[in-house]
């Protein structure tokens, strides 16, 4: 589904990415890991367009993208869900998941399965976002992300200052849109994270950047071992 090779980014004089490639299977989860500040989501802004690379390629399905727009991207079937969650604070939550529907013609409804996926926010559709817990605001970004039915969802360290029960929660779900799919179709995930045994839990495939470089990379039997986790802070 996805197909990055060869990204190289830099931000002013200062080589952020090096020759950095990645990819992203129906079906699977794959972890990006790393230490703060080693190009995690300068990678993930690189693959959804929010910034330019200077070398290399992506590809989405066979497609080459490495020139779209993050709004062609997320049309082309790209959901992302930012570090930070990024909700309208001031909408409702309601209009919050619209927001996701904007590629939709006019009128389309929320899909049903979303609310089976995040049944708090069923119970809360006409409380404003900014008024949602840190953990009720991460799941509305994420199902605000998947409104659209995408075939790659990338999320940007989803656990970050979560409550422990709603990251389980978090977890599940995502293990289950690569087990069982979105509304009949696949996923492929790309799922950035800090906390090691979370994502241990769920990775399929990994890799560890390091000063804009991987250094590693393998799959879930090769990630569960002292080596890699010494890699990564947490």
């Amino acid at each position: 589904m996805l197909a990055a090779r060869g990204i190289h980014q830099y931000y002013g004089g200062s080589h952020i990415l090096r020759d950095v490639s990645v990819s992203a299977t129906p079906g699977r989860i794959t972890v990006l890991l790393g230490r703060n500040g080693v190009g995690k989501t300068s990678l993930l802004k690189s693959l959804m367009g929010l910034v330019p690379i200077r070398a290399g390629t992506v590809s989405l399905a066979g497609k080459d993208i490495s020139h779209a727009t993050p709004y062609q991207r997320a049309r082309a079937g790209i959901g992302y869900v930012p570090q930070g969650r990024e909700i309208f604070a001031r909408l409702t939550v309601e209009e919050n998941l619209r927001m996701g529907l904007a590629s939709k013609p006019g009128g389309t409804p929320v899909p049903e399965h979303l609310y089976a996926l995040f049944p708090v926010l069923k119970q809360m559709l006409k409380r404003r976002g900014g008024d949602l817990s840190g953990g009720q605001q991460q799941q509305l970004a994420i199902a605000r992300a998947l409104a659209a039915s995408p075939r790659l969802l990338i999320l940007d360290e989803p656990t970050e200052g979560i409550q422990p029960s709603i990251i389980k929660d978090i977890g599940r779900v995502i293990r289950r849109l690569a087990d069982e799919g979105l509304d009949g179709h696949p996923v492929a995930i790309l799922l950035c994270e800090q906390y090691y045994d979370f994502a241990a839990e769920l990775a399929d495939e990994f890799l560890v950047l390091e000063r804009g470089s991987v250094i590693a990379r393998g799959d879930n039997a090769a990630m569960q071992t002292a080596e890699i986790r010494g890699l990564v802070a947490i």
